[in-house]
């Protein structure tokens, strides 16, 4: 299961146009989301290309990603902003995660959420 430190990692909105053999990022632009960076642990790299693509800052699969790179850069107040603005997002849908689960955008976030606020209260 990859559950990927502070969140889950978004691979793709269901139903997204093609396939991308390449990268997990299934109907996006390879990068856009970061995912490939952040499987590799390279979450600087990821944040960059993530806040560089051309996806809406309203759509949760690339607001989850971003959390979760601020989340593993130690940058925990906008990584709680990223998720909180998925959470509230109009745009949801179900995503399926990095380990093949299908959840709707707004569970995903709401647990990347939740996870983020328990490690940071164990501090």
């Amino acid at each position: 299961m990859k559950i990927l430190l502070m969140g889950l990692l978004a691979v793709t909105i269901s139903g997204s146009a093609m396939a991308n053999e390449t990268s997990g990022e299934v109907g996006y632009e390879r990068g856009s989301l970061g995912y490939d960076a952040l499987l590799a642990g390279e979450n600087n790299k990821a944040l960059k290309q993530i806040l560089a693509s051309d996806v809406e800052m309203t759509d949760p699969a690339k607001l989850i990603n971003l959390g979760v790179a601020y989340a593993r850069v130690g940058q925990t107040a906008k990584a709680e902003a990223a998720f909180q603005a998925a959470l509230d997002c109009r745009n949801h849908g179900d995503l399926e995660l990095a380990d093949g689960r299908i959840m709707n955008s707004r569970t995903a976030a709401a647990l990347s959420l939740k996870n983020l606020q328990s490690r940071t209260a164990m501090r």
